[in-house]
């Protein structure tokens, strides 16, 4: 039995992309990435990238309302992106690690390269859409 290298190729590549696709570890980051899609999350996130904040601070720097900046901050607290230590009565937000400011930051390097791109793409749908 003669088989063409490349088509046996083509097909193992094609399901190693279903098993990927499928994978528990894309899923979790799908899901990491649909979080950070949100624009009052992301807009949490920017606002704690100089340093911690209480939600009073949070809600005068996004222009969010405190019951959605607090609505947000648990989600992302509860996901483990950022930190909370209390001092008194208020609560102290902050990035839970370097590493994840650093993804952030790499967005933004991405983002001066293509964000006329990214505006423009009919595929992704916008916040407004």
């Amino acid at each position: 039995m003669n088989v063409d290298i490349s088509v046996a190729a083509d097909i193992y590549r094609r399901h190693t992309d279903m098993a990927i696709a499928n994978s528990p570890d894309i899923r979790v980051k799908a899901k990491l990435f649909r979080g950070l899609a949100d624009p009052s999350r992301l807009s949490i996130l920017e606002a704690l990238r100089d340093g911690a904040k209480n939600v009073s601070e949070i809600v005068e720097i996004t222009g969010l309302t405190q019951p959605n900046t607090s609505m947000h901050l648990a989600c992302l607290w509860e996901c483990g992106l950022v930190d909370r230590k209390r001092n008194g009565r208020f609560a102290f937000y902050s990035i839970q690690s370097e590493r994840f400011s650093r993804v952030l930051e790499v967005a933004d390097a991405v983002l001066d390269e293509v964000s006329c791109r990214v505006a423009e793409c009919k595929r992704f749908r916008g916040v407004d859409e």
